[in-house]
C-alpha cells in the first residue's frame, strides 16, 4: 500500500465488547465524491463510508461506532497488531481495510460474548463518554434543497406538536421524554426507558 495514500484515511473506532480502530485507504476517492453527490464540506467522504463501517464492526459484536473522519492512518497500517485486508474491484485493487483489536490474542477470533462476559467487560468502558442527543423530529431532505436553505426557511418534521421526544446515545433509541426548561436552558424529562430491542433503529 503506497505511505502516501494512508494519510487521507477514513478512521473510526468501535468501543464494546470487543474495541477496535479501523481504517479504509482508497485508492481513488472519485467514487466517494461521485456518491456524495456534491463538494459542499456538509457531506464528507466520511459521511459516505458510515453503512459500510458500521457492516463491518458488526462483526465485532455489540457496541457503537464512533464518527468517523478523514485522517493519517499510517501507524495503524505499519502497527504489528493490525490485519490488514485487500480490497478489489472489477479492475483490481481499489483499497486497503485496516483492522486493529484492543487487547486481543493474536490469532483470536472476535465473538459475540455471552450475557455474563458482557457485564464484566462493561466496567471497561464505563469512563467512555458518549453523544447523547433529544431528537423532536426528523424530515428528509435532498442534498440540493438543503444547500438552497436560507436564514428564515421552516423545515417541517414528521411529529406533531406536544409528541415525546426521542433521546439517543450515540445514534441509538433508549429512551421517551419531555422537552422542559430548567434555569432557562433546554432539558428533557425521561417518560420511558426502552429495551435494547425496543430502541434499535
Amino acid at each position: 500500500m503506497p505511505s502516501a495514500s494512508a494519510s487521507t484515511a477514513i478512521v473510526a473506532s468501535f468501543v464494546g465488547a470487543s474495541s477496535a480502530d479501523l481504517a479504509v485507504v482508497l485508492i481513488d476517492a472519485q467514487p466517494l465524491a461521485a456518491a456524495a453527490g456534491t463538494s459542499s464540506p456538509l457531506v464528507s467522504p466520511a459521511d459516505v463510508l458510515v453503512p459500510a463501517l458500521e457492516a463491518a464492526s458488526a462483526a465485532l459484536g455489540d457496541g457503537v461506532l464512533g464518527a468517523p473522519a478523514v485522517q493519517d492512518a499510517l501507524p495503524l497500517f505499519r502497527d504489528a497488531e493490525t490485519s490488514v485486508f485487500r480490497l478489489a474491484g472489477r479492475s483490481g485493487a481499489v483499497g486497503w481495510f485496516a483492522v486493529r483489536l484492543r487487547g486481543a490474542r493474536p490469532g483470536a477470533a472476535p465473538r459475540r460474548s455471552s450475557a455474563s462476559a458482557g457485564a464484566a467487560n462493561l466496567g471497561r468502558i464505563s469512563n467512555v463518554e458518549m453523544a447523547m442527543t433529544v431528537e423532536i423530529g426528523r424530515t428528509r431532505m435532498s442534498v440540493r434543497d438543503v444547500l438552497d436553505l436560507e436564514p428564515g426557511a421552516v423545515i417541517e418534521l414528521d411529529r406533531s406538536a406536544g409528541a415525546p421526544a426521542d433521546v439517543l446515545l450515540n445514534g441509538r433509541l433508549v429512551a421517551h421524554g419531555e422537552v422542559v426548561v430548567v434555569d432557562q436552558d433546554y432539558a428533557v424529562r425521561i417518560t420511558q426507558i426502552l429495551d435494547v430491542a425496543d430502541g434499535a433503529l
